[in-house]
């Protein structure tokens, strides 16, 4: 029976002729083995990082620093403004604007000062020019209530004015300051100029009262201290007014010389 099996089985016979596989091209690689460089694009990546953190901290840094020079800036400029202006402006001018007058009796404003306001040397004199579009009579008026409406006090004291003048003049005083108001008509013919031909007034009444309405309002503002109406009047007697002069001598003080002994 085995033997029979044996028999059946066919013996082995040539393999068939398979062809063999074509070789695939690999590209060869850089002999780069080394293990300590499998980390460094790692490496390079925290660096990368790294440097972007600190770029971001120093931007954040000068930007802190700008807002802060800024926000110094304007805390100092805004003190700075003011402290100029009111040095440069005088607040007794502040004190003349708020008076409560109508626009007609301010219709153009000048304003002159000298002197110093601390007295150094000569004391401030401040003197405002204004133009009013009404009569000296109606001008006056409301310039004088406004004063009044003010805290300045009608002040009647010798020398106001110190010349007789046209219009209306009155004197006032408060706290340290006196103030001096003159209220006239306006000069209709300005004085001529150096190599200008005169201005000769027109003949028809008509037109100059025209052009001579209105009224100028002069102020002066000086400190008591320094206005010497405050301050009482030199006497006038006679023996106050000077010294008698030196008697004249008439013969030799030294007298007739004497012989000297001999």
């Amino acid at each position: 029976m085995t033997a029979r099996a044996a028999a059946v089985v066919p013996p082995p016979g040539p393999e068939p002729d398979v062809a063999a596989p074509r070789p695939v091209d690999v590209p060869s690689l850089p002999d780069t083995a080394d293990p300590g460089e499998a980390g460094a694009p790692a490496g390079g990546l925290r660096g990368a990082r790294s440097e972007l953190r600190r770029q971001m901290r120093e931007r954040r840094r000068l930007r802190m620093i700008a807002l802060a020079l800024v926000s110094l800036v304007l805390l100092g400029a805004v003190p700075l403004y003011f402290g100029f202006r009111t040095l440069s402006r005088d607040p007794v001018f502040d004190t003349l604007d708020a008076l409560d007058v109508p626009g007609w009796a301010t219709a153009k404003t000048v304003d002159d000062v000298s002197g110093s306001r601390w007295c150094l040397i000569e004391c401030r004199l401040r003197e405002r020019t204004i133009t009013s579009e009404r009569s000296p009579e109606d001008t006056a008026k409301v310039y004088e209530a406004a004063l009044r409406q003010d805290g300045w006090r009608p002040w009647h004291v010798a020398m106001c004015p110190a010349e007789e003048e046209k219009g209306s003049y009155t004197c006032w005083r408060k706290d340290e300051l006196t103030l001096d108001l003159w209220v006239r008509a306006p000069a209709c013919v300005p004085p001529p100029v150096d190599g200008a031909p005169a201005i000769v007034p027109s003949p028809d009444p008509s037109t100059a009262a025209e052009t001579c309405t209105g009224s100028l309002v002069s102020v002066k503002v000086r400190n008591a201290i320094d206005d010497e109406r405050t301050r009482p009047l030199p006497s006038t007697e006679p023996t106050l007014t000077g010294e008698e002069p030196l008697p004249t001598l008439t013969g030799d003080p030294l007298g007739e010389p004497t012989s000297s002994p001999s």
